[in-house]
């Protein structure tokens, strides 16, 4: 008997006609759903007129969920993993589950879809080229600015979620410890009825937020500018070593060796030091 396969599904993040052809196909074929919280997924199976075995898999019983899951799929069963909105594993239950799996040899497909993270950043208007996901912040207003001061200097989009009654909260200690002017954006209740997109410095946030009640109600995508002044500093770095290393030997070899001094690209280094000689 052959394994079965896990398929890692992603679901609507609010508005049920964005889940993916494929999805729907996927969770009517398979023997098993392993769901975050099994009565929200019956609300989608029921919308999607799919009957289907399911099973809970969730922060607290992953661990052991994962070995019955296991024995299934050696057992032949294919199964669908899905969280209560979005894809799986991302600030979501699964890793454990995926992690076995795949261990143990056998295939894990995943069925791409929405992402709360993916569609925040395709809207936002900060830069997407780089960003580091954060996921939910320390709930305690002292661990939180820990881990701010942490970031402060992180040159790349910074991206969190957030939950509604301690939002306000976090975009003030984020204003206090990266600054009142730095830019952001709060993407809320996304693909929803409500679903608000509004940007600005975190002290214009802060007020927009302070001033409407409902502004502080839904769930929350959290995206922050980097920082600028690091951005700024790495460049001005760069420059020096290649003109010190410039000002010793050939063009080749500076710029070698300032990739090297510089964990960069040597090709990049090549053309900005021909740029410098010639200038």
């Amino acid at each position: 008997m052959n394994d079965g396969t896990l398929y890692v599904v992603a679901t609507p993040i609010g508005n049920l006609a964005d889940i993916s052809q494929r999805a729907i196909k996927v969770l009517g074929d398979v023997s098993l759903i392993a769901a975050e919280d099994t009565r929200v997924t019956k609300k989608l199976l029921q919308h999607l007129g799919i009957t289907a075995r399911m099973l809970s898999l969730h922060e607290h019983n992953e661990h052991k969920r994962s070995e019955q899951l296991l024995a299934s799929l050696k057992d032949g069963q294919d199964i669908a993993l899905v969280s209560d909105a979005g894809t799986p594993l991302i600030s979501d239950p699964g890793y454990p589950l995926v992690r076995t799996v795949r261990e143990s040899g056998i295939r894990v497909v995943p069925i791409p879809g929405p992402s709360a993270i993916i569609s925040a950043l395709s809207v936002a208007g900060l830069p997407t080229d780089r960003f580091v996901f954060e996921g939910f912040l320390p709930g305690k207003s002292a661990s939180r600015r820990a881990r701010l001061e942490q970031l402060s200097n992180e040159p790349r989009t910074l991206v969190f979620y957030e939950s509604p009654h301690r939002v306000l909260a976090c975009i003030e200690d984020m204003q206090n410890t990266l600054g009142l002017e730095r830019q952001a954006v709060v993407a809320r209740e996304l693909t929803k009825t409500f679903e608000t997109i509004h940007n600005g410095s975190l002290k214009e946030l802060r007020e927009w937020m302070q001033d409407d009640s409902n502004q502080q109600r839904g769930e929350f995508v959290l995206l922050v500018a980097g920082s600028e002044q690091v951005e700024s500093q790495a460049q001005l770095d760069e420059t020096h070593v290649l003109e010190v290393l410039l000002s010793e030997m050939p063009v080749k070899q500076a710029a070698g060796l300032a990739a090297r001094l510089c964990k960069g690209k040597k090709n990049h280094f090549y053309q900005l030091a021909l740029t410098m000689k010639e200038s």
